[in-house]
């Protein structure tokens, strides 16, 4: 089992002041597979204290030598991918394959995106006389969750490095191991003490004391609704910025016409990527009243040749969700659909067939799926799928909207025809034929799915203070 007890703190790895051990556990066998330490307020206080005294020195940093240092990092992280996806693949169940050729390599996408927007960021704008200029914006306590760990913590700590911030990564305690590599790799390119420091921990220890901290200057949380309005509510306080990315529940609008077998497969596939753990998930598929029954079959085909299997072994397969609780959560909202009158066409409650221990959830496909049901409503983060009649185009953008969450929605069809609907969308973003984001793109929800955006020049601007120069000389 591997030891990560050692908090990262002011450039070196530091004892923990009052936390308690935890295991972290591998959801393919159950078994533990790493250690950290919860830490305490005592280790929150160390660290944003180490933050707020080297933001006065890196704040001063220039472009160009944050750019040197983004090239560093880079290149340190190529060298450590393999162990970034075995860490990952063990702790949060990503398929080994999955890990190596998706998971690891998010991160690095949001590194190198960030470098290619600092070499191209405007800094400063005329405004007749006066002038708008872009600074870094202080101590940014970033929390973020366990599902795409490393796309999430490089989504926040490449931008906050490139705008000349100084930060505190509490990374889930699900998926720890992928977090202390890159606070490795960050201390191996040369990123100055206390710039960057991780300290491991839970929501209600540390990612509260973080919140609440008079010293730290934006909460960036990427995690659930409910967990992200906890953020917001203690951040409240001391007024700082607070930046989210939360829940979705992502619509599939599958235009009447439309070429089933060849739209479909791409779209559904969404559903099943990481064992369905991603939170632009199109698992809501709205079909035309003339085409349910193709689709019905076409979609139960595509989950019915979807393997299960441990994350340990290499192949094109989804592997266990990441752990009990969540298993129990998926398990409750496919029975709540079978209470609630929904046609069960595939999958279904339990383990795939031949597995009794681990984290496994079925491929799930219901049909007959009204507005009322939970299942319709709630995010269920698992390869779970629904199918939804409408009468007609207009009827379809209102069930589509019909939601409280804003994150993305997918549309399925002709791409002239969609590009049409896709400004009658609410979601931050919209995908078409296609479920994954485009590189450099702002990514952000609409609704209670968070407020701020991550990606290229837009998630740089949201890492910097805007100031207003008025009356200085031309």
């Amino acid at each position: 089992m591997k030891s990560y007890l050692k908090h990262y703190i002011d450039g070196a790895w530091v004892e923990s002041e009052g936390g308690t051990r935890h295991e972290v556990i591998d959801p393919s066998t159950e078994q533990p597979v790493s250690e950290i330490t919860l830490g305490s307020p005592a280790d929150v206080d160390k660290a944003v204290a180490a933050a707020k005294k080297a933001f006065r020195s890196y704040s001063r940093t220039s472009v160009e030598e944050r750019v040197a240092l983004l090239e560093r990092v880079i290149a340190e992280y190529k060298a450590r991918m393999p162990d970034l996806a075995a860490a990952t693949s063990e702790e949060m169940g990503a398929p080994i394959g999955f890990a190596n050729a998706a998971q690891a390599p998010a991160g690095l996408g949001y590194f190198m995106g960030t470098l290619k927007a600092l070499q191209e960021f405007e800094f400063s704008e005329r405004i007749g006389k006066n002038r708008a200029v872009h600074e870094p914006l202080g101590v940014v306590a970033m929390i973020t969750p366990w599902n795409w760990p490393l796309n999430q913590i490089c989504a926040k700590v490449a931008p906050a490095l490139a705008a000349g911030d100084t930060m505190i990564l509490k990374p889930s305690e699900e998926a720890p191991g992928c977090a202390v590599i890159l606070a490795e790799i960050l201390d191996k390119a040369g990123v100055p003490a206390g710039v960057f420091n991780l300290v491991n921990g839970d929501g209600p220890g540390v990612g509260a004391a973080l919140s609440t901290h008079r010293d730290v200057d934006m909460v960036s949380f990427t995690g659930s609704t409910r967990a992200g309005i906890a953020v917001a509510q203690a951040a409240a306080a001391t007024v700082k910025r607070v930046h989210q990315e939360l829940g979705g529940k992502a619509p599939n609008l599958v235009l009447e016409g439309a070429d089933l077998a060849t739209v479909l497969p791409p779209t559904v596939a969404g559903v099943l990527v990481n064992s369905g753990q991603s939170c632009i998930a199109p698992t809501r598929l709205l079909v035309h009243k003339s085409q349910t029954a193709e689709a019905t079959e076409i979609v139960k085909s595509i989950m019915e040749k979807t393997q299960v299997d441990g994350a340990s072994v290499m192949g094109a397969h989804i592997g266990p969700v990441v752990n009990k609780a969540q298993y129990e959560k998926i398990q409750g909202l496919i029975q709540s659909a079978i209470d609630e009158g929904a046609t069960l066409v595939t999958g279904g409650t339990g383990r795939p067939d031949g597995r009794n221990s681990g984290f496994f959830v079925r491929p799930t496909l219901f049909a007959d799926v009204t507005p009322e049901m939970r299942i319709y409503r709630e995010e269920v983060f698992g390869p779970v799928a629904t199918i939804t009649s409408y009468d007609d185009g207009e009827q379809a953008v209102e069930m589509a909207n019909d939601t409280d969450y804003g994150l993305s929605a997918t549309i399925s069809g002709d791409p002239a025809e969609a590009a049409k609907v896709a400004p009658l969308l609410r979601a931050g973003m919209v995908t078409i034929n296609a479920w994954g984001g485009g590189g450099g793109t702002p990514f952000g929800g609409y609704k209670q799915s968070g407020n701020g955006r991550e990606g290229g020049k837009y998630g740089l601007a949201d890492f910097m203070e805007l100031k207003a120069i008025v009356g200085e000389p031309a």
